[in-house]
């Protein structure tokens, strides 16, 4: 893999440490991170599925985050995204830690700080995720960064619009998000499989 100057490195996780001059979480999404998770079940690939477009991910398409458990107690980070208008891939690799100690049970809350510079950090706040199943996550840092990510390539429509609603209401911009197209991705007529089929 050539060696990718960070101009042009990408997000989920590297938009997160340049976004501490964007404006803060707005008030209902602080209150909305989520309280309890377990770092275990969250490590793996997340697929990028729709964003709010910034600097950092322009142009990029099959962005993935992948997680794993250091020794440390840190969660290192590989994110991919391939630019089609290159045909290259770009790769960033940095750490998250968890803002917040864990509770008797080892479970954590959903406010995470990331790092692919050094001593800065940047905030990774998890707004909703699928529990017990782990399968989708809404995730974001200040109010113009904002991601919908999820275990498999695509989501259900039904999913996404839920995500999207949640988003709305925790005061995104969400007519603005980008759907990322990713491999092996199947086009749905929106909503179609999700009507009743009568025979």
């Amino acid at each position: 893999m050539p060696v990718i100057r960070l101009s042009t490195l990408l997000s989920p996780l590297l938009a997160l440490v340049m976004a501490s001059c964007s404006a803060p979480l707005p008030p209902q999404a602080e209150q909305a991170i989520v309280q309890s998770f377990d770092p275990n079940q969250y490590v793996g690939t997340w697929y990028e599925i729709a964003r709010l477009d910034n600097r950092f991910e322009k142009g990029l398409e099959q962005v993935t985050a992948t997680y794993s458990l250091q020794p440390d107690g840190t969660l290192k980070v590989v994110n991919r995204g391939f630019n089609p208008d290159k045909n290259d891939w770009s790769e960033a690799i940095g750490k998250a830690k968890f803002a917040d100690p864990a509770n008797a049970e080892g479970r954590r809350t959903g406010r995470l700080k990331v790092s692919f510079f050094g001593p800065f950090y940047g905030d990774y706040n998890i707004l909703e995720l699928d529990q017990p199943y782990y399968n989708y996550a809404l995730v974001s840092s200040g109010r113009d960064y904002l991601w919908i990510l999820s275990r498999t390539p695509q989501l259900t429509y039904p999913i996404k619009q839920h995500l999207m609603a949640k988003a709305k209401a925790l005061g995104y911009a969400t007519d603005q998000l980008l759907f990322i197209r990713q491999s092996n991705q199947v086009e749905y007529e929106s909503g179609r499989h999700v009507v009743p089929q009568h025979h």
